[in-house]
């Protein structure tokens, strides 16, 4: 595992970052957004302004990259502080229309460039071609958006090892990062495992297996062991273990909840106990089926 630096100007309070292969550092807690009933401008604008959220991540699917751009501008953060994350729907894949689409993203969000831009799953859905083909073909636009420094940093999301193996034969640059979902439940250690192996950061979406993980008896326990909130269990463990954690919520309260995991750590005993609660159950889309 890569150790994590100091943010300049800090991030979320306490926040640290991981370096990327791209050169540049990742904050390891930022806010998620979506589409079902996933985004409330008034908390991004009180995550970037009360909390010292400085990473993003949204993505084309969820339809709120142009809201962002409202609430980014009213936050006043400057976008040199930001890290946004956007990612790459199958609906655009290919290698012309990889490169479009990035474009219309940094447009509807309002900036040059994105800081990361990922291939947000494995399944291509093009009728006469291999799923390898496409994703090989998309990753070459990828390639060259990041060359280009229209993305500063590039990668994919919900890829197993499989999918980065093909990658790895056909393309040339390594993804720097993987997202993929991560929460107690679900915790595919031996793919974190070989991103590591390959120098590819892991990211974690659905850090709280969608509220599952906060009415576990171990993890309240823990929490009340701690003084903390089951929620802050979590994503402190996640950060604990090394993946950048990108918890979503609508409501200010949470976000400022979410944000004080800097100031605590779970000792190993625990970890051990939470990284034993592995069960193997998906809360989200499983990608062990795409070929």
């Amino acid at each position: 595992m890569a150790a994590a630096v100091a943010v300049e100007g800090g991030g979320a309070r306490g926040c640290l970052a991981l370096p990327l292969a791209s050169g540049r550092s990742i904050p390891v807690l930022g806010l998620g957004t979506s589409h079902q009933g996933g985004y409330s401008h008034d908390a991004v604008v009180h995550a970037l302004q009360k909390c010292g959220i400085r990473h993003i991540d949204t993505a084309k699917r969820y339809g709120c990259e142009s809201l962002l751009q409202k609430a980014i501008k009213e936050s006043a953060v400057k976008r040199e502080d930001l890290w946004i994350t956007t990612k790459l729907w199958h609906s655009d894949y290919g290698y012309e229309n990889t490169k479009k689409a990035c474009l219309e993203s940094c447009e509807r969000l309002g900036v040059e460039y994105l800081d990361l831009y990922l291939i947000h799953w494995p399944d291509a859905h093009v009728p006469g071609k291999s799923n390898r083909e496409i994703r090989a073909e998309t990753w070459g636009a990828m390639e060259e958006l990041y060359e280009k420094g229209l993305c500063r940093s590039i990668g994919v999301s919900n890829f197993l090892i499989s999918h980065l193996e093909q990658l790895k034969e056909d393309c040339v640059i390594t993804p720097h990062v993987n997202q993929v979902e991560y929460h107690p439940f679900q915790r595919p250690q031996e793919l974190v495992d070989y991103c590591r192996s390959r120098d590819i950061v892991f990211e974690r979406y659905c850090p709280l297996a969608k509220g599952e993980a906060l009415t576990h008896p171990t993890i309240i326990q823990l929490a009340k062991k701690y003084g903390r909130t089951p929620a802050q269990i979590c994503i402190r463990w996640s950060i604990q273990n090394g993946i950048v954690t990108i918890p979503k919520s609508t409501k200010a309260e949470r976000i400022q909840e979410n944000c004080k995991v800097f100031d605590f750590t779970i000792a190993e005993d625990d970890v051990d106990i939470l990284n034993g609660m592995h069960d193997g159950r998906h809360v989200s889309w499983d990608p062990s089926l795409i070929l």
